[in-house]
């Protein structure tokens, strides 16, 4: 299956860089298109599991976001899916003790004042990763880098994080950084523009780190 932005290299990269093996327990965070929850319900096979997580704080989005993910569930051979909607901060409660929690261009949405609107913050969202995680798993953050200096404050605008700020907020949650990736860099990127501006969409300069739950 192809995502739109990634090459077949890439994916493949991405996945192991996830550490997405078969019989994880895998939770796919605002899975929009349902594109990674579909594929990683093909790696971990049927002995694993997928949550695929629409956070209620875009659950009324005009796409229907929940509702694209039941029917995904429902497709055949995606029995290992499971659609499930809550607060953010109530992850924990819809999902099992997961091998990998994956955040693909959301994590700066933390610090959004739509993301924001029910009370979620980036520090309480992270402990509920914390608290669902099982010991040894993998919290992984692809997102869009902001200029050096930036910290959180391009989030609400140009939806760009700096990836400093991700590194200092996980690990006030406890966690370890186990793996930085650069496969998916643009030295081009001049980190001035909205992430969906059309000279940049698609191509933005991102970061990969991967923390790990002592």
């Amino acid at each position: 299956m192809e995502i739109p932005m990634y090459d077949q290299f890439k994916l493949s990269e991405l996945i192991r860089f996830a550490r997405v093996d078969a019989g994880a327990t895998i939770i796919d965070v605002y899975p929009g298109d349902g594109d990674w929850t579909r594929l990683f319900s093909d790696v971990v096979g049927p002995e694993g599991r997928v949550y695929s997580f629409v956070p209620a704080e875009v659950a009324h989005f005009k796409n229907d976001p929940v509702g694209r993910m039941r029917t995904l569930a429902k497709e055949s051979g995606r029995e290992n899916v499971e659609a499930v909607s809550a607060d953010l901060v109530a992850m924990p409660e819809v999902t099992q003790p997961a091998d990998v929690l994956w955040l693909h261009l959301f994590y700066h949405d933390l610090h959004t004042a739509l993301i924001q609107a029910r009370g979620a913050t980036a520090a309480q969202f992270n402990r509920a990763v914390y608290e669902r995680l099982k010991p040894g798993g993998s919290y992984v953050i692809v997102d869009h880098t902001a200029a050096v200096g930036a910290g959180t404050g391009d989030a609400q605008s140009l939806h760009r994080i700096e990836p400093a700020s991700v590194r200092a907020e996980v690990e006030a949650a406890g966690f370890v950084l186990d793996a930085e990736s650069t496969m998916l860099a643009n030295k081009d990127d001049p980190h001035s523009m909205k992430v969906f501006d059309p000279a940049i969409k698609g191509v933005t300069d991102r970061f990969a780190h991967r923390f790990t739950k002592p």
